[in-house]
């Protein structure tokens, strides 16, 4: 090429070009020769647990109100419309105590209806007893006829019969004036009143409620994923807050055999054994039962792996990931109770389940080791 021709090389620039070639053949050869850069690994870090450090009591605490051991509905056994109450709230009643009264007019008129019936099936029935009487001397004399006679005993019996009918409705009658008026079957407190002075009831509709003196009891509701954890006459320690936190002592003394329709839970009734005299009904109490285990190893729900049926928890062994199979025994609150599989010592992720394999190196949370 006519450039080429116009250059005039020097044994200089020959040198230097030499130098040239060798130093790019040279790194060449040492890019090709040298091994190629690591990736960094990254060692993920989770949160954990050592079991035995955390563990569930077995017990179970539910909110309680204080009430009577027997409470009775009250209620008119005739319908009307309520004209007087006698009482109030927190009242003490005796047995025999009218408690309301319901307008009378209409079965006065009936009661004294009844009563004018009787009267006259009794002057009948004293009539057809003379006669009678006088035809049997007469019969003894042979005045009158056996016939005769007969007739005024069946005069005699038609007139027992209407005067025993009108005596039975007389006594309806004036069971109806007495069912009037609401009583108190036994003596105890007022604990609720629902029937009020101009509230039209009807028969059997509860109108006021009476605790009976005597015994009180603290009625807890469990829930129905715990029924299987109570028992009749289970011991229980019941907390009063209302006096300071004092504690008395009980048993389970009875269990709804049906969950309540809206709440789905059962009610329970707590004896207590001494019940402390402050004690007011409608108190509140905290009610603990042992569930029948002292410690068992309770971890958070989170922790818990399972993509089958088997549930599984990470495990860290020699600062690697294990799954471990294990074995629920039931919830308590958000911590989930394992009855086989751990250990205690058993290291146990708690956070992080997602990210970790099989054998994986991890690193604890809080820790610097890698």
């Amino acid at each position: 090429m006519n450039f080429l021709r116009d250059i005039k090389l020097t044994k200089k620039h020959f040198i230097l070009l030499g130098i040239a070639v060798i130093a790019f053949v040279g790194w060449r050869v040492v890019s090709v020769l040298k091994p190629p850069a690591t990736e960094k690994r990254t060692v993920p870090v989770v949160r954990t647990m050592t079991v035995g450090e955390t563990v569930a009591d077995g017990t179970a605490t539910y909110p309680g109100e204080v009430r009577g051991k027997y409470e009775s509905n009250l209620a008119f056994q005739t319908g009307g419309k309520i004209v007087s109450r006698s009482v109030n709230l927190g009242d003490t009643v005796r047995a025999g105590q009218v408690l309301m009264e319901l307008d009378p007019k209409d079965v006065r008129q009936s009661y004294d209806a009844d009563q004018a019936a009787y009267q006259a099936a009794l002057s009948n029935y004293n009539l057809a007893k003379e006669n009678y009487a006088r035809y049997s001397k007469l019969y003894e004399q042979n005045a009158v006829s056996a016939m005769a006679r007969d007739q005024y005993k069946t005069q005699l019996d038609a007139a027992d019969a209407t005067l025993k009918s009108a005596r039975a409705k007389w006594n309806a009658s004036r069971n109806q004036m007495e069912y009037t008026q609401l009583v108190s079957d036994h003596d105890g407190t007022v604990a609720a009143i629902s029937g009020e002075i101009g509230q039209v009831v009807g028969a059997g509709t509860p109108v006021v409620t009476i605790v009976r003196d005597g015994s009180r009891e603290i009625q807890i509701y469990v829930p129905e994923n715990r029924l299987g954890q109570i028992r009749p006459n289970q011991p229980a320690k019941i907390t009063f807050w209302a006096l300071n936190d004092s504690m008395a002592s009980g048993h389970i003394s009875e269990i709804a055999p049906m969950a309540d329709s809206v709440t789905r839970t059962y009610k329970v009734k707590v004896a207590v054994d001494t019940m402390p005299e402050a004690v007011k009904l409608g108190m509140t109490a905290k009610v603990t039962l042992q569930n029948g285990t002292e410690n068992v190893i309770a971890i958070p729900s989170g922790a818990v792996y399972q993509t089958g049926e088997q549930p599984q928890v990470w495990v860290i062994r020699n600062k690697k990931a294990t799954l471990v199979n294990v074995k629920t025994a039931g919830y308590e609150g958000s911590n989930v109770i394992i009855a086989g599989g751990l250990a205690n010592g058993d290291v146990v992720v708690t956070g992080g389940v997602n990210k970790l394999a099989e054998g994986q190196e991890v690193r604890l949370e809080g820790s610097d080791t890698k």
